[in-house]
């Protein structure tokens, strides 16, 4: 391998992120995701109903409700306001450019109260009466969630949703939007372009200066086109690849990304813990765990926010494949502040799976679950409904495929946190069983 080509694999790992997240906030202003409508910059759009197989967003979650935001402070500061949530748990999750998660506001961060909120854009040094969001790129995703117990209360969260205000400070700014690409490019071509002008619009922190000087060979004149294809080829089957094998400790046959999002070292802001506990500060592991969190689970959480743990395989290490059932036995409620879910994705793409019970993950507040009398909870994965019936209430459809699960845990408490907690274990069971 040439210094070159290995520099590019090093290379295709840092800008995923920036391009694969860009990609999505374009959608969003463009066209929309799934439930959630296009909306310009610096507006909410908000989904009105729970995420399913038609929301095509890489591990979108199927328990809360989502409200989101594209932002582009490059027209100046921006307040928003938002309302009193009651006991629901809520929280805006703020993005960058590059998928830092910069700020957090809601329950856990800012509390349930009605409140207002300044967002700056970088280089920003005025004063506020409100708590401040400094952003570290102008464009920034708000992520919003809103806990959902299901389609009788989405008129609830309908009218907390409308509550979410955005407001420019000054009414007659205008924004500059993404840098134009050229969009009849073949996909790999269209990855590297758009890595080069996107990352020097939304420049990447300063301290990383000497890394991306590394990559200044890419983009000489003398580069062709044959090797660009080439290195974005391997780039994709090594991102891959390492979404297999990544740093996550493994718990019982799952993959627990305790850290799996602390590669921001630099813009850590409102809501954030700004703890070596909760920093990547190796580089290199930094960069691929930055690219591994993108492509399995995009606007994910910090851990103290939201643990997301996931399971490719049951506990002996077999593929989880539709043909097979499984049972998943919680002895007692997970340690949590808030709620808790396993939600089923396909493979490889990572999106909701249809099933004839519209049922796309199980937790404590799915209804006409069964607890046994002891106080656990079992719940069975199979292709075809169980005839028990506490199984059948407890019964998350599988796909006649290879599938994937994601136990989330938000608000979790420290046994989650500190490795601690025991986690149940996938295991293959008889359909007599069952």
């Amino acid at each position: 391998m040439s210094a070159l080509t290995e520099t590019a694999a090093a290379a295709y790992f840092y800008y995923y992120p920036l391009v694969e997240n860009l990609r999505q906030v374009e959608r969003y202003v463009t066209t929309g995701v799934g439930s959630n409508p296009a909306t310009p910059f610096n507006s909410f759009s908000h989904a009105r109903k729970l995420a399913g197989p038609e929301d095509t967003f890489v591990t979108i979650n199927n328990d809360t409700v989502y409200s989101m935001a594209q932002l582009d402070l490059s027209g100046g500061p921006l307040r928003l306001d938002v309302p009193a949530t009651g006991d629901r748990y809520y929280v805006l999750q703020f993005v960058d450019a590059w998928t830092n998660n910069i700020a957090y506001v809601g329950t856990r961060a800012t509390g349930n109260e009605a409140g207002s909120f300044l967002i700056v854009p970088p280089g920003w040094t005025g004063e506020s009466e409100h708590p401040v969001v400094q952003a570290s790129t102008d464009i920034v995703s708000i992520v919003g969630r809103f806990a959902c117990t299901g389609p009788g209360d989405i008129p609830a969260v309908t009218k907390l949703q409308d509550l979410l205000i955005l407001e420019s400070l000054d009414p007659a700014a205008t924004v500059n939007g993404l840098p134009a690409v050229d969009v009849n490019l073949t996909d790999d071509l269209l990855f590297w372009q758009q890595a080069h002008r996107w990352s020097q619009a939304f420049p990447a922190p300063t301290a990383e200066s000497a890394l991306i000087e590394q990559f200044s060979g890419l983009w000489s004149p003398d580069v062709d086109s044959d090797d660009l294809r080439a290195w974005y080829a391997d780039g994709v089957a090594e991102l891959e690849d390492a979404t297999k094998h990544g740093q996550a400790p493994v718990f019982n046959g799952w993959t627990v990304g305790l850290h799996l999002f602390d590669y921001n070292l630099y813009n850590l802001g409102l809501g954030t813990i700004d703890d070596d506990r909760w920093k990547i500060l190796d580089e290199k592991v930094r960069i691929v765990e930055r690219a591994i969190a993108c492509r399995l689970g995009l606007w994910g959480n910090h851990a103290y926010e939201a643990v997301y743990a996931q399971a490719f395989t049951d506990v002996t290490g077999a593929p989880l494949i539709g043909e097979n059932t499984y049972l998943i036995n919680f002895p007692e409620k997970p340690p949590v502040g808030a709620f808790w879910s396993i939600t089923l994705y396909d493979i490889p793409r990572y999106y909701l799976v249809d099933n004839p019970i519209d049922r796309y993950s199980i937790g404590d507040r799915t209804a006409g679950i069964r607890y046994e009398t002891d106080g656990s909870l079992r719940i069975t994965i199979s292709k075809d409904a169980p005839t028990d019936a506490t199984a059948r209430a407890n019964w998350l459809p599988s796909p006649d495929a290879a599938f994937r699960l994601v136990l989330r845990l938000y608000m979790p408490g420290e046994a989650i946190l500190d490795e601690t907690y025991s986690y149940p274990p996938v295991e293959r069971v008889s359909n007599q069983d069952t």
